[in-house]
């Protein structure tokens, strides 16, 4: 009786084992980037896509499996990583690791992994330069899950406050260096001057605080979209289908990002929903090119800035743009 139930721990302990994912490497294909999952006893496509957020027909057509027929234990599947369900953009997620190969240096790594920053490679591995050693496992994205079975990893948010303190010193510093000087030099031959120079700050703080709520109304990069057409002025401006891509960014700080086609990456766009004529300004992060899931699409838009827009229809949406 006692070796029946120390031979049931053991298979317990052997799937508890199975079913924790320590550490996630990529893989990379002729479809893109993957993962690689080992089937365990009870396990179906279902499961597994739920495991991986990947949509069970899709995984089934990925790896070119009848959705209706059973998986057997020890079965490798390939998981895709797409926008849904993988991010080279934030710092948040499972995070998904690179084996570096002989003569490797870090833009040779960025290659090899949908050309993913060297900033962000940097500061995900705390590099100090760009040479990297064979064998040296790297954080290049991170997996987008809420199954408990993955740890997942978030950053310190950086919320907009940080923003605003550099534009609020200057204001305080300006008055408070000037009116030095002038009470020293002039204490008793001109009185005239001193009330001046403390009116001057009464209106300084309500300029350079105005721009700050009406910029987060519309979202994050409203200023920096306004500084973009003062540069260079906005002259495209079309009608297109979006979808959906889904982000943890821009709902506590009005961060909104876009996928688009033909647009360089960093641009920002006004984006306007001609149902309620709703606008945000959105990042753009880079191309759909590739991706079996944009088809019918022209731009995908996060779902922050979705919900910002009061889109209703999370398939297929029409919006206008302008940059």
């Amino acid at each position: 009786m006692k070796k029946f139930f120390l031979f049931i721990f053991m298979i317990a302990l052997v799937f508890f084992a199975n079913a924790q994912t320590t550490e996630l490497m990529v893989k990379k294909g002729n479809s893109g980037l993957y993962l690689e999952h080992k089937v365990i006893a009870k396990e179906g496509m279902y499961s597994i896509g739920r495991l991986y957020n990947v949509h069970p027909k899709f995984l089934a057509a990925y790896n070119k499996i009848d959705p209706n027929k059973g998986l057997n234990i020890g079965q490798v599947i390939h998981i895709p990583l797409t926008d849904t369900n993988f991010s080279q953009q934030i710092y948040m997620g499972t995070p998904v690791y690179y084996k570096v190969g002989a003569n490797e240096g870090l833009l040779k790594v960025s290659s090899q992994n949908n050309k993913v920053t060297l900033a962000n490679l940097r500061e995900w591995n705390n590099l100090a330069s760009d040479k990297v050693s064979a064998g040296t496992r790297l954080v290049i994205g991170f997996l987008i899950t809420k199954d408990p079975a993955f740890v997942t990893v978030k950053a310190p948010e950086i919320k907009s406050e940080p923003v605003f303190k550099p534009e609020e010193k200057p204001v305080v510093n300006e008055p408070v260096t000037t009116p030095p000087p002038a009470v020293s030099e002039e204490k008793k031959e001109e009185p005239a001057p001193p009330p001046v120079i403390k009116e001057e700050p009464k209106p300084a703080p309500v300029i350079r605080q105005d721009p700050g709520p009406a910029d987060l109304s519309n979202g994050y990069f409203k200023a920096s979209f306004d500084q973009q057409v003062r540069t260079s002025p906005a002259s495209k401006s079309a009608t297109v289908t979006s979808g959906i891509f889904k982000t943890t960014s821009g709902w506590q700080d009005g961060k909104y990002y876009l996928l688009a086609d033909g647009v360089a990456p960093g641009t920002i766009v006004k984006i306007v929903n001609p149902d309620n004529n709703k606008t945000v300004y959105a990042k753009v992060l880079g191309e759909m090119n590739g991706i079996r899931q944009n088809q019918g699409l022209d731009i995908r838009i996060s779902n922050a800035a979705a919900s910002a827009l009061q889109v209703t229809d999370e398939e297929k949406f029409v919006v206008k743009l302008n940059y």
